[in-house]
């Protein structure tokens, strides 16, 4: 059993690691309403661990969105595709960002979790707008992960 003292070291470490930024989305910590959340990749129901190879730092609207999923049904014929695994995945290998605002997945995986995590909802692309329009987003630790260096 964890105590108290090791969850907030956890918690700093999974958000340094992540530079502060939702690994999903990629808003930073500081420019979101309520801040972002410890998340399970693999929740613990599907028998992910509390370990940090199995963490993800998120914001709220992300982690809410994903909830225990680890995988979504993609059109027709219904095909079931994981999601993005920050731990194993490159953002830049399955997502683009059109217009600095819109998250577009470029794979099936990216595309699963596009949809599922509501990227493009219109109050999370407005959120994106205001930070992108003062210079916010995305942050130079993002613009790392959309477009790393070669």
């Amino acid at each position: 059993m964890r105590r108290r003292g090791d969850w907030t070291d956890i918690r700093l470490r999974v958000a340094a690691r992540a530079e502060g930024l939702c690994e999903y989305c990629l808003v930073h910590n500081d420019h979101t309403m309520v801040g972002c959340e410890v998340d399970h990749i693999v929740s613990v129901k599907h028998g992910g661990s509390g370990e940090l190879h199995n963490l993800a730092f998120a914001c709220q609207a992300c982690n809410r969105s994903k909830g225990t999923d680890i995988a979504s049904i993609l059109s027709r014929p219904a095909r079931i595709t994981r999601l993005f695994n920050p731990r194993s995945d490159l953002w830049s290998d399955h997502f683009r960002l059109e217009l600095g605002i819109y998250i577009v997945g470029i794979t099936e995986i990216g595309t699963a979790t596009v949809r599922l995590l509501n990227f493009n909802g219109w109050k999370r692309v407005e959120e994106r707008e205001m930070l992108r329009d003062v210079g916010l987003y995305p942050t130079p630790a993002a613009r790392k992960r959309i477009k790393p260096s070669s």
